[in-house]
């Protein structure tokens, strides 16, 4: 009996080390909680086609955009923890979402797995090539003089684009309105034909206008600069210290997935963000890649959710 026993167990842990091994055995979804075409999608696809070139993985990214990028997220937080379904979450759908939404379905810190930190990126503050602003400090010396006059428009309510420039309003002293928009591009539209006075954007979206100088960067909010725009002086450097206000992308998978598969999607990761290629492509996109452990990713996950809480709050917005 105890001979069968010791057989069957030894048997058991021979499939399951060869389950374990053979990861991946099938195609891995990659959910893209965004449209095609945008920041997000476009670095999900780099993923998906690089592990699939290089490690010979079939990974294939699947939109599923909607009220912000959270409906791709509940459904991933929905999968089974199998470690063939994920999802490409950022700032705005992880940590200031559940915060703003009254009906959000997930919890991220419990109901999904950090795996790999692709990038992160800063969101510029800028005007249109003609406008009178040359600096920051023009700026907030116009909105001082005049205050509630000025005008900047954002992607949307609540994303942490519009709540960066409301953190730097209360930074600044200043009252500055904003012109809420249904996404970037029309926004940026606004922007070219000055009709609003600055525009408030994720580098990526906005990097191809000011390279080909229609539209004037007046400062990065992230503690650093850009290495896109170097020449761009953060909010920090223009007198606002400790100003940092940047936005993350990275790979999650529902709670209870494997550990050494997640180890192994996060070591997968990692060598692809240490390819030139693959910086290059990250950096053509006005971001900047960044490998991290899963547990560095998670306390980066678990720290910013418990700081926008906070954000949120003193902002006062709320979505239905």
């Amino acid at each position: 009996m105890i001979r069968k026993l010791l057989a069957f167990l030894t048997l058991a842990l021979a499939a399951f080390a060869a389950q374990a091994q053979a990861y991946p055995a099938k195609p891995i979804r990659l959910i893209v909680p965004f449209p095609p075409g945008g920041g997000t999608d476009i670095l999900s696809r780099l993923v998906a086609s690089k592990l699939t070139e290089v490690n010979k993985w079939t990974v294939v990214a699947d939109n599923r955009a909607g009220a912000g990028g959270t409906i791709g997220i509940a459904e991933a937080v929905k999968a089974a923890p199998t470690g063939y379904e994920m999802v490409m979450g950022q700032k705005d759908n992880l940590v200031v979402a559940p915060w703003l939404y009254k009906n959000i379905s997930y919890e991220p810190t419990r109901d999904l797995v950090a795996v790999a930190h692709v990038a992160h990126t800063p969101v510029v503050i800028a005007t249109h090539a003609n406008s009178r602003f040359k600096t920051l400090a023009d700026v907030v010396s116009a909105a001082r003089a005049a205050p509630d006059t000025l005008t900047y428009g954002s992607p949307g309510n609540g994303t942490t684009i519009h709540l960066a420039g409301d953190l730097f309003e209360k930074a600044a002293k200043v009252k500055i309105r904003h012109v809420p928009y249904k996404g970037s591009n029309p926004a940026m539209m606004d922007a070219l034909a000055g009709n609003i006075d600055l525009l408030v954007s994720s580098v990526p979206s906005a990097l191809g206008q000011i390279k080909s100088g229609k539209l004037r960067a007046l400062a990065v909010t992230s503690a650093r600069r850009s290495s896109s725009l170097p020449e761009v002086p953060t909010v920090a450097e223009s007198g606002y210290k400790d100003f940092d206000v940047s936005t993350w992308y990275g790979l999650f998978m529902p709670a209870g997935t494997p550990k050494d598969i997640v180890v192994t999607v996060n070591a997968e990761v990692n060598k692809l963000l240490a390819q030139p290629d693959v910086k290059a492509a990250i950096h053509a996109q006005g971001a900047e890649p960044r490998a991290m452990t899963p547990e560095q990713f998670s306390s980066l996950l678990k720290s910013d959710y418990l700081k926008w809480k906070g954000i949120v709050q003193t902002s006062g917005v709320q979505i239905e």
